[in-house]
């Protein structure tokens, strides 16, 4: 069972000098010891959160996207960021309604609408305005970055991948370096159904710590190797609100960066006991395998 965490009494003192008084709290973090995110309820039922970023980087990117890159998704389709604090890296943020997807008993048709919804708003994120030339040039190089991480990934995971495997992760990290040019933006960095809000209003996105200019293909990574790996109706809804298909150069790098994802997870699933991460690099690696022996 998962600990509850307490809200820092400094942390709440601070929330409450731009909110007013704070009536109940609630531990609202992820099932990782490095999230820390707490639910606030003032009077009249009001609602905010309260999150401490696990990293400088983390809170840099998050509170950068908060103030210039997710108001385009539109009143009510993310929170707003009240304010900020450095020091604590620490983030005051209003609420939005709905619950996380995932916990929601929906149906066949509701999946697909809500996947509809998530491919019109992860556009509007991917093409939040011009890059100005740092952010273009990050994200130019991000599937670059991104196949330099292999063999880090790789020397973490020790013998739990054969010699095989291992030359599969290789060979994919090489092909997406020579895959060329592909659209760039501002990604969400992690985009799947525990971060989307689903609610009679519409769908709302949240969690954006890891937004940053990049390959807009990898916005799509967690997805391939979930949810429409089993149900490919969600994939097509999906690209309906997205509003155009993929090229060829970047299925071709999702390919290529599926197989990163899967050595990601071998390593850090195991080091963080997460069966559930673990289990999506194992699955993924497999079905690579297969196709790579056909």
């Amino acid at each position: 069972m998962r600990r509850t965490k307490p809200l820092p009494a400094t942390v709440q003192r601070w929330a409450e000098q731009r909110i007013g008084p704070v009536v109940a709290v609630r531990d609202a973090s992820h099932d990782w010891y490095r999230s820390k995110v707490w639910e606030l309820e003032g009077s009249g039922a009001r609602r905010w959160y309260v999150k401490i970023s696990p990293s400088v980087k983390f809170f840099t990117r998050e509170t950068r996207a908060y103030r210039h890159i997710v108001p385009v998704l539109g009143h009510s389709r993310a929170p707003d960021l009240v304010d900020s604090r450095a020091e604590d890296l620490v983030l005051l943020l209003t609420a939005v309604p709905g619950a996380p997807a995932p916990g929601l008993a929906l149906t066949t048709g509701e999946w697909r609408a809500v996947h509809r919804q998530a491919g019109v708003l992860c556009a509007r994120l991917h093409e939040a305005g011009e890059l100005d030339r740092s952010d273009r040039t990050e994200a130019e190089a991000s599937l670059n970055v991104a196949a330099e991480g292999a063999e880090k990934y790789l020397a973490r995971t020790g013998a739990r991948l054969t010699a095989d495997e291992q030359q599969v992760i290789r060979d994919h990290a090489a092909q997406l370096r020579r895959v060329g040019p592909v659209p760039v933006g501002y990604i969400h960095g992690d985009n799947q159904p525990r971060n989307w809000l689903v609610s009679s209003a519409g769908l709302a996105l949240v969690d954006f710590e890891r937004t940053r200019p990049a390959a807009r293909v990898q916005d799509l990574v967690i997805l391939a190797v979930t949810e429409w790996l089993d149900h490919p109706d969600r994939e097509k809804a999906f690209f309906q609100g997205y509003r155009r298909d993929l090229t060829c150069a970047e299925r071709h790098a999702l390919r290529c960066l599926t197989a990163l994802d899967a050595v990601n997870c071998l390593a850090w699933g195991p080091d963080n006991n997460h069966p559930e991460v673990t289990g999506r690099g194992r699955r993924t690696l497999d079905r690579l395998m297969r196709e790579n022996r056909s």
